[in-house]
């Protein structure tokens, strides 16, 4: 939100680049005027829905930010920026660069074996002494920096899944920054399957070959060079460090089947999101009235719990016509009985919402989306957590174990 006639003093929406809002905040903020970040859900809308969509997005952002270095509101000569203000931007920019730096260290363990060189020449000590301690900051503090938005291990697996298309989009926009126009996010899609990128997964399948490859090899090469290091101390330099690719290559494997999983889309059969509200309602069906709580609730239907028996079986061959009353917000709704099962010892029902009329839609939108406060604050799971969630992952693909087709439910305060 801005002010109209701070916007007009800028000189309106900066266009020069896809990420039209930040380069406006920036271009406001040299202007003089404060950019406050409000820690308050005031909104819902739609989001990536599946691993190519959240692709599609993120290329944008970092071609979008990295045209940076070529448009006026470059937030590193802008005048009127503070130095600090600049060092964040610049950290901002800098970001995007470490898909590259990924792609390195990808590759590097394949040096050990594929090319009998050795990248990295450290002892076992050397490497607890640097690299642990880093370690350890990065997974006690990165969760506190980010308010518990972000989890450093889940983070890092994300990373490699579009380390290679955005360290090549990096590359292209460094070399032509306005190749490519706005692509916008794919959203509101439904499937009733499972599907795999293959697109995505291309570079990283042949990565997970070579590196499965470099790992048996990279075994064997510490193996032969321990045992000639044994019959030769003098010559210990020239093996020093070679411990290290066939654990590099492990770490890499690991990594890398789990980023295979995550390019797994599972089903989402429907389009709308379904709610985890409880609201009491009354059923007329066929001159009968039932007395139940809603378990979830869309802008296209409804899950009741009943509390009571009695209620008209339904399936596909026979439906049933329902009036639904929500009592505390006094909205009534026609529908259709889709189905009828049991959840928790209570009988429960799906109801399908006849087209809504304008008033009735206009009012189980304010039910749905604009309650004060009925946005849920969500964590990321802690590291320790995040590392059980990917051993668990591993261990018991969705694909193979858990193929409900049914659509998931979003948790909101329920008053």
């Amino acid at each position: 939100m801005v002010r109209r006639s701070a916007l007009q003093e800028a000189g309106g929406f900066v266009t020069d680049s896809l990420s039209e809002d930040y380069f406006t905040g920036i271009r406001l903020s040299a202007r003089g005027y404060h950019l406050i970040y409000l820690d308050e859900k005031l909104s819902a809308g739609l989001a990536a829905e599946n691993i190519a969509a959240h692709a599609v997005q993120r290329l944008r952002w970092a071609r979008g930010t990295l045209q940076a270095f070529f448009i006026k509101s470059n937030p590193l000569t802008i005048p009127g920026l503070k130095p600090l203000q600049r060092l964040a931007h610049f950290e901002g920019l800098l970001h995007w660069f470490t898909s590259i730096s990924t792609v390195g260290f990808l590759l590097m363990p394949l040096a050990y074996s594929f090319l009998g060189t050795i990248p990295i020449r450290a002892t076992a000590a050397e490497l607890m002494f640097f690299f642990l301690p880093y370690y350890l900051v990065q997974l006690t503090t990165f969760s506190w920096l980010n308010y518990r938005s972000r989890s450093a291990l889940l983070s890092n697996i994300y990373s490699l899944v579009l380390c290679f298309p955005l360290a090549l989009t990096v590359v292209q926009v460094m070399l032509n920054p306005f190749s490519s126009g706005f692509k916008v996010t794919p959203k509101g899609t439904a499937s009733d399957r499972f599907s795999f990128n293959w697109k995505l997964a291309l570079p990283l399948l042949l990565l997970f070959v070579a590196t499965a490859i470099s790992l048996w090899l990279n075994l064997g090469i510490c193996m032969l060079k321990g045992e000639w290091q044994a019959a030769n101390p003098d010559l210990a330099d020239q093996v020093k460090g070679i411990g290290l690719g066939w654990l590099w290559s492990a770490y890499n494997l690991i990594m890398i089947g789990i980023a295979l999983l995550i390019l797994l889309d599972v089903p989402r059969p429907h389009p709308y999101e379904w709610f985890d509200l409880r609201r009491v309602v009354r059923l007329s069906v066929a001159e009968q009235v039932f007395w139940g709580v809603t378990t979830r609730v869309s802008e296209i239907g409804a899950e009741v719990a009943l509390t009571q028996a009695g209620f008209p079986i339904v399936d596909t061959e026979r439906r049933l016509t329902v009036q639904l009353d929500i009592m505390e917000e006094g909205l009534v709704l026609a529908g259709e009985a889709l189905g009828t099962g049991l959840s928790n010892e209570y009988p429960t029902v799906r109801i399908g919402f006849a087209p809504l009329t304008i008033a009735q839609q206009r009012q189980l939108t304010e039910i749905l989306f604009c309650r004060p406060g009925q946005w849920k604050r969500q964590h990321s799971p802690g590291e320790l957590e995040s590392l059980l969630l990917l051993f668990k992952i591993l261990l018991r693909p969705r694909v193979l174990f858990d193929r409900n087709l049914d659509a998931s439910t979003i948790a909101v305060a329920k008053t």
